[in-house]
């Protein structure tokens, strides 16, 4: 084996001299890492920002979209108002025509009655509220006491129903 001669500085010499001449290209490294995390940080903010965004304008779509709903909903509470002061048959034609305007409002929202007498008993959209003999067949839904409904295929309410155990022996 062969021994070094070179002496202490002539090693840290040689050194010294690598160290400048990585110098270069780490200072090249540390300014593409640099930028790296400079665009990372920007990303990020745009992003944050991004969704904060996009949480505002779904909160205003929401409010603007329940305040039109309200503002329907007012036409109806003006004709209850005026059918108050209406008396004898003009009483029930205006209550009659509240409720056709009421189901028009909100029959335009897609929500819709859930149909159910003479219908088997579905758990998924009826709740029975009373299980009583009578000569439909069992199972079948026979008197509606709360009528249910749907909003665009999904229920919001349930009808609450009263469901035939069939003839009694």
């Amino acid at each position: 084996m062969k021994e070094d001669t070179s002496g202490p500085t002539e090693k840290h010499q040689n050194l010294a001299g690598e160290a400048d001449a990585a110098s270069p290209a780490l200072e090249e490294l540390q300014k593409a890492y640099d930028d790296q995390s400079g665009r990372y940080l920007r990303l990020a903010a745009d992003f944050d920002n991004y969704r904060k965004r996009m949480a505002r304008e779904i909160d205003a779509r929401t409010t603007f979209a329940i305040e039109n709903f309200a503002v329907e909903l007012l036409e109806v509470l003006d004709n209850f108002e005026r059918a108050e002061k209406a008396e004898g048959a003009g009483l029930t034609e205006g209550m009659a025509q509240i409720r056709k305007l009421f189901m028009t409002i909100l029959e335009r929202h897609g929500i819709t009655p859930i149909e159910c007498r003479n219908l088997p008993f579905d758990p998924e959209r009826h709740e029975a509220i009373a299980y009583v003999p009578s000569d439909a067949e069992e199972g079948t839904v026979i008197d509606e006491a709360v009528r249910g409904y749907c909003m665009q295929d999904k229920i919001i309410r349930c009808a609450k129903v009263v469901v035939s155990k069939g003839k009694e022996e």
